[in-house]
């Protein structure tokens, strides 16, 4: 092998999985999280989308998920400004609007 190849090591090593690299060992011990107002906190690789919450459709989410008890309100007794829904297909309710939250998901992708 030339020392300009840049393709990764296998995944396997003879049937064995390789040992993490130290980057893969700190990306899972440490998880990116996303704050979403008020001292709450979502990891940020599992969020799927941010949304508003004034439209029917979401409306009807918002409630199809408190009757399957899916809701996390982490409003604090606020107006829901936002919808984050993960991939667990947990819906999360954020008094923050949904504008900043993406752009404080922006930020934490990046710096991650």
């Amino acid at each position: 092998m030339s020392n300009k190849d840049t393709t990764p090591p296998p995944k396997t090593v003879r049937g064995r999985r390789r040992p993490a690299t130290p980057e893969e060992v700190s990306a899972r011990m440490e998880p990116r999280l996303l704050n979403i107002g008020f001292g709450s906190t979502v990891v940020a690789d599992r969020v799927v989308a941010i949304v508003s919450p004034n439209s029917a459709p979401m409306k009807r989410l918002k409630d199809e998920a408190k009757k399957e008890q899916r809701l996390i309100d982490a409003t604090h007794g606020r107006r829901t400004r936002s919808i984050i829904i993960v991939d667990s297909n947990h819906i999360i309710l954020s008094a923050i609007q949904a504008e900043t939250i993406s752009q404080r998901f922006l930020t934490v992708k990046e710096n991650g």
